[in-house]
């Protein structure tokens, strides 16, 4: 299998695991999948950048420590915490879900064919457009707090895809600064978290309006 074959093949699996998030009702099994599509995307970056070079060896590692294994051990933790298992009565219904995330990818696609072509590999900026979609998506229509940083992670994978499109030309450090950006939202909505369960004994994010300074 020759490298932009194995790219596409990545991309897709990335596509499988936003559906995965969009048409479970199990926080165990979305934290799975973001943590899976952590992986995927730290390997994707990788298998783009050819000949490999010691700055996509480096993004490729700190792409599968945080998005792969760091945030997905704190949401795990959060989960625990919160003493929550399952997400309640979404504002959409799963099904309906996994509709909008089809039609999500179809206009992805058919935006994508109306741009100029930036990457010799096809499939990357349609489902980068389909991954930050499906991920404003989930932020959008679920209710617990927990599995709207999982959608928030899916909508900032999104922008991490595009920008693999730039990957010659994006310094070091921005691409280090994004992944910081990332783990610091989501260590504060763990506090977010925390602090509605302890005031309200639920994770709904509908308490946030609750909350007020002591």
């Amino acid at each position: 299998m020759n490298i932009g074959k194995f790219a596409e093949l990545l991309l897709l699996l990335i596509v499988l695991t936003d559906f995965a998030v969009l048409g479970s009702s199990r926080l165990s099994a979305c934290i799975r999948a973001i943590a899976i599509q952590g992986v995927l995307l730290g390997v994707l970056s990788l298998v783009i950048d050819d000949p490999r070079s010691v700055h996509a060896m480096a993004l490729a590692a700190g792409t599968v420590a945080i998005k792969g294994i760091v945030l997905p051990f704190f949401l795990r933790w959060a989960m625990r915490e919160a003493a929550v298992r399952r997400e309640v009565e979404p504002a959409i219904g799963y099904m309906a879900s996994l509709c909008l995330g089809a039609l999500a990818v179809g206009a992805s696609f058919a935006l994508a064919n109306r741009l100029p072509v930036i990457t010799t590999v096809e499939l990357l900026v349609p489902i980068a457009f389909a991954t930050l979609i499906i991920g404003l998506l989930v932020l959008v229509t679920r209710s617990k707090a927990i599995t709207q940083v999982v959608g928030y992670l899916i909508l900032e994978n999104g922008v991490y895809l595009f920008g693999l499109t730039q990957l010659s030309r994006v310094p070091f450090l921005v691409e280090i600064g994004v992944l910081l950006d990332v783990f610091v939202a989501v260590f504060v909505m763990g506090i977010v978290v925390f602090h509605i369960n302890r005031e309200f004994d639920s994770i709904s994010a509908a308490n946030l309006v609750e909350l007020r300074e002591s």
